[in-house]
């Protein structure tokens, strides 16, 4: 127990037979219940887990490899059922450093905030060890997050080391959560529509013997469309039916007219220089477009950004 919480620490894990045991033993003795999740895998992670000597451990099993997102909703799952009072992920590859656990609990614990998460991109110092292209595929992926999410002050969205309260775990939709790599950035949104506090912890970077997994030339093509079906569906949840704001609106014309616009000036061109035609009523009204669908997408942004803050100030963000 910490500061009068329970704690539990949920640990998926896929082949991570090198380093499972060492992400075990580094869990603070405060934590009151250890849930680690074998993602069916191929090497020695299940026996490891199911053998390693903690009472506090409660092992489950995957039959077949479902994702990370879905190992840690089993975790969530288990944890709810055990009353924990907040559940906090560590991944198996030992990445996570635990003397930084109190730092995530710490603001739910004091009521000013319901999910924290690490922060490794604030300075260059904190990002020791994250290769340029490791960083600027991070940076990309956060840029479409605040998009998606509306959450607009949040950074460094892939940081896997988060921790979340039974209140929330309660009311979210956890069978909902994408199962793989990119159930951070959907829980984001999630988190959003309902209106629950996110908190970014700043930690420098942790980097090991283990090997990422992902691969940002791949992974950001297979999440983006996963982050545009969260951005319409928050955009309708909570601008449309739980709430109305014209930023809808605004989102609707910048997406219609902008694409107008430069296919207008795409065919002015053609009619220019293969038809031998006239350049500037066509090319004129194609720009104005253009320019008008940009200010709609913009306006439409700075609203969503100031509802961001707007919720900051009410008292239910830090």
């Amino acid at each position: 127990m910490y500061r009068e919480h329970t704690i539990g620490v949920v640990v998926p894990a896929y082949n991570e037979s090198e380093l499972i045991g060492e992400t075990l033993a580094s869990i603070p003795e405060y934590v009151d219940a250890v849930y680690a999740i074998d993602d069916a895998s191929t090497d020695d992670t299940a026996d490891i887990i199911e053998n390693f000597d903690d009472p506090r451990i409660v092992f489950i099993h995957h039959e077949k490899n479902s994702g990370v997102g879905a190992a840690i909703v089993s975790g969530y799952k288990r944890a709810l059922e055990d009353g924990i009072d907040i559940a906090a992920v560590m991944a198996g590859d030992n990445q996570m450093d635990p003397e930084q656990l109190p730092h995530l609990l710490d603001p739910i614990i004091e009521d000013r905030a319901d999910y924290t998460k690490g922060n490794r991109l604030l300075s260059s110092e904190y990002r020791t060890g994250m290769s340029n292209w490791r960083f600027f595929g991070n940076a990309i992926l956060t840029f479409l997050t605040k998009i998606g999410s509306g959450y607009w002050q949040m950074m460094d969205p892939q940081n896997g080391y988060t921790a979340i309260s039974k209140s929330v775990l309660g009311q979210i939709s956890l069978d909902s959560v994408y199962p793989w790599y990119g159930y951070c950035n959907n829980l984001l949104t999630r988190l959003n529509v309902y209106g629950f506090r996110v908190v970014d912890v700043v930690m420098p970077a942790r980097y090991g013997r283990e090997k990422s997994k992902i691969k940002y030339s791949k992974y950001i093509v297979k999440v983006s469309p996963m982050l545009l079906r969260d951005f319409l569906w928050r955009l309708k949840m909570k601008y449309v039916l739980l709430s109305f704001h014209p930023l809808v609106l605004f989102y609707a014309l910048g997406v219609v007219l902008m694409p107008i616009g430069l296919l207008g000036g795409l065919y002015t061109l053609y009619y220019k220089f293969v038809m031998d035609g006239s350049l500037f009523v066509r090319g004129v009204l194609s720009l104005l477009l253009f320019i008008v669908g940009m200010q709609f997408l913009l306006f439409a942004m700075l609203f969503d950004m100031e509802m961001d803050m707007s919720e900051r100030g009410s008292g239910r963000w830090e």
